[in-house]
Parts: C-alpha cells; structure tokens; sequence
C-alpha cells in the first residue's frame, strides 16, 4: 500500500514534526492526524509508548507517516537526534496525551519514549504541544488541573478536549493542524487585532421564512484562519459555526444583529476590519405567523444599514478592507467600482470579483486586490487568503 499523500497547502512544508502517541483509545485518531499533518507538508516521524502500542499497531503509523516508528530508546539515542540541541523536529505534538504522560512531563520523569523525547524538547527548547484526550473526571482531577498549569507556565501548548458524553476527548485533526501552523508558521501579523466579516446575512420573512443570499461564508473562514496561522488574535462574525480555539466568533443572524455586534466588537481595540460577509442590502418587516402560500404576497423591502459606512463614522482611523461583489460587469468597471468604494469610504484595500463566472459557494474564485495597485488572484478561496494576509501584513 501507498504512503504517498495529497498534497493540499505547503504551510508545514520543511518542518519535521515528531507525534508523541500515548496510550489513550484516542490514539486510532493518529493515523489520520499523520497524514493531515503531511498534507500541509510536513515530515512525521511517530514515537510509541508500549500503552500506545497496545492500541494501534506500530506498523499502521509507519504507513502514516512513511518513516520508521520509535518504539524504545536504542543506542542511536533517537530522542537527541530529533529533539536535542540542533535536533531536526520543529515540534514534538504529543497526541493524544493521557494523564498519566501529563503527570510524568510535569515532574520531569521519562521512563517511556514519549516522556524521554519531552525531557530532551524541554531542554532544548523545542517547541512541545499537547492534546489531551481521557475521561471528564480524570481530567477535572486538581492535580492534572495543577500538572496542565503548571506546564502552560513552562511554555508548553495546549489544544483542549472537546467535552461531551463524559469524555475529554481528542480535539479534531483540524484544529490541531491549525495549531501546529500557528506555531511553525510566520508570526508577521503577531500581536496584531484583526475582526472579520463572513458569508450571507438573513433576514426574517416570518417565523420560518428568510431573505439572503449565495454566500458561504468560505473565504471568511479561511481569512480567519490564515490571520490565525501568522499571529494574530483573530475576531469572526458570521452566521456559521468553525468552533477553533483562539478563534473568537460571534453568530448573528441580520444585517442589523452583524452591525450592532462589529460596532460593539471595534470598541474593544482592533487593528483592522475585514468586511468579507455578503450583508443583505434590504431588509422586510417579518410577519408575526407564518404567511400562507395560497395567495400573492408583496415584501416591501427597505434599505439595509450599510456596515462599512456605520463604522467609518465611528471608528475613523481604522484600517478596513472592503469586498465588491459585482455582476455582468468588465474588467475596467469591476475595478473602477471597487476603487470608488474605496475612496468613497477610505479603504485600506477592496478585493472585487464578478460572480457571474463563479465564486460564490465554490471552493476556487478569482478576485483583483485593489490598494495603490491592482492584482490578479485566481485560485482556491485558502491561496486568495494568503494574497491578501500578505497585503495586511505589509500595511499593518
């Protein structure tokens, strides 16, 4: 069988991450993580402790990762190769970690591989991350409470457990993955606010019924994202739902509901506003009880507030990045539309694009980034959030 994986970001590309893997049930997870992690580029190479082993075959991670698995410490002192001084991992990611591992690297103790290569990331300044996974009670028990603190002071990351059914269990390959970028990556927009605006606004018809629009909310959530990989401490209001640690959201409904909340939001201090949601331009008074589809009904639609506008006059010297979704338009319209935005509100930049040919719902787009210049971007929504976090990085 293959070990080859598909490609799908280079964010990890050159680094050598070593996966710590303990003996919780949470360990069949690894197999997967593996390749999650080596889709973004990275090189894994697995280390076992023998609980792990008793849960998932050594020879499954080896087809996970493509490299040998550790199973013991040997002569070729394997933890110093890979976390000593100049050792080749960027990060030793222990999951999932019980208590039992957490207790250990707490109070220096390594007597599995996994503890063994803790004590050598510690000493060396690797960076360690840990992803617990083991019962609810376990994990309220004050002294794992105490060991996690006590090892968050001593630099040491955490990736919570999604609590549910009495279980601490593994957070989900994505976030850890999130994480992981967060940690390797480029810290160009650390210490940095940004708020973004993503996907449709709906507006009530009645109790069932709604006005909105295409929007997916996808490049949002992947502005979010990116902006989280490089540092920043990242604001999302949308009507969805991406449930990352770090990642504040709010979820709102209206036009309305996604004014008030950013004009609130923004009181708080941020650098900058992405306003990326497709916000409903009307709005209609709902009906109180459901309208009956038996005859004709006229909605008597009205002017929504407009975002940008209403942050402009209360926040003027902040930094905002509009988006300009046009129809049927050229090339020259496109872009004069968008740089009349732009100067119309004082826009750091307007990203524009003409959804008659695509981009709304789909994965790809092909959007122009209009700042003192003009540039072409076409490819998937991740790639066009990466264009644009590299012109947030150059102006902020």
């Amino acid at each position: 069988m293959s070990t080859q994986i598909i490609k799908s970001s280079n964010s990890l590309e050159g680094k050598t991450i070593v996966l710590g893997i303990t003996g919780s049930i949470a360990a069949v997870r690894c197999v997967e993580l593996a390749r999650e992690l080596r889709r973004h580029g990275a090189g894994v190479h697995a280390v076992m402790t023998q609980a792990a082993q008793k849960i998932i075959h050594p020879e499954a991670m080896r087809y996970a990762t493509g490299n040998p698995v550790i199973t013991e410490i040997t002569g070729g002192v394997e933890h110093v190769e890979f976390c000593g001084i100049g050792g080749r991992a960027a990060l030793l990611l222990i999951a999932p970690c019980t208590a039992n591992t957490i207790g250990k690297i707490a109070h220096g103790i390594d007597d599995t591989p996994v503890t063994t290569f803790a004590t050598t990331a510690f000493g060396s300044g690797i960076p360690i991350m840990i992803v617990p996974a083991m019962h609810e009670s376990m994990y309220d028990h004050p002294i794992v409470i105490e060991n996690i603190g006590k090892l968050t002071e001593l630099g040491v990351e955490f990736v919570n457990p999604i609590l549910e059914e009495g279980a601490a269990k593994i957070a989900s390959n994505e976030e850890i993955v999130l994480r992981a970028e967060r940690t390797l990556g480029r810290k160009n927009l650390a210490g940095k606010r940004i708020l973004i605006t993503g996907g449709a606004t709906a507006e009530a018809i009645d109790p069932i019924r709604i006005l909105t629009n295409r929007a997916s909310g996808k490049t949002g959530i992947e502005l979010a994202f990116e902006a989280f990989r490089r540092g920043a401490d990242v604001t999302l209001v949308h009507r969805g739902c991406i449930g990352i640690q770090g990642i504040c959201e709010f979820n709102v409904e209206s036009a309305q509901d996604m004014t008030d909340t950013v004009l609130e939001e923004l009181g708080k201090g941020y650098d900058l506003l992405i306003s990326a949601a497709a916000i409903s331009d009307f709005t209609v008074k709902p009906s109180k009880n459901k309208i009956k589809s038996d005859k004709d009904v006229t909605l008597n639609l009205k002017p929504a507030p407009k975002l940008i506008k209403q942050v402009r006059l209360k926040y003027p010297e902040l930094k905002i990045i509009g988006f300009k979704a046009e129809t049927g338009v050229t090339e020259d319209g496109l872009i004069g539309r968008a740089r009349s935005s732009m100067e119309s509100s004082r826009l750091s930049m307007v990203v524009a694009n003409d959804v008659s040919s695509g981009g709304m719902g789909a994965d790809t787009n092909e959007v122009y980034l209009i700042d003192d210049g003009i540039k072409k971007v076409s490819g998937t929504k991740n790639e066009i959030a990466k264009e644009i976090m590299d012109k947030v990085g150059a102006f902020l």
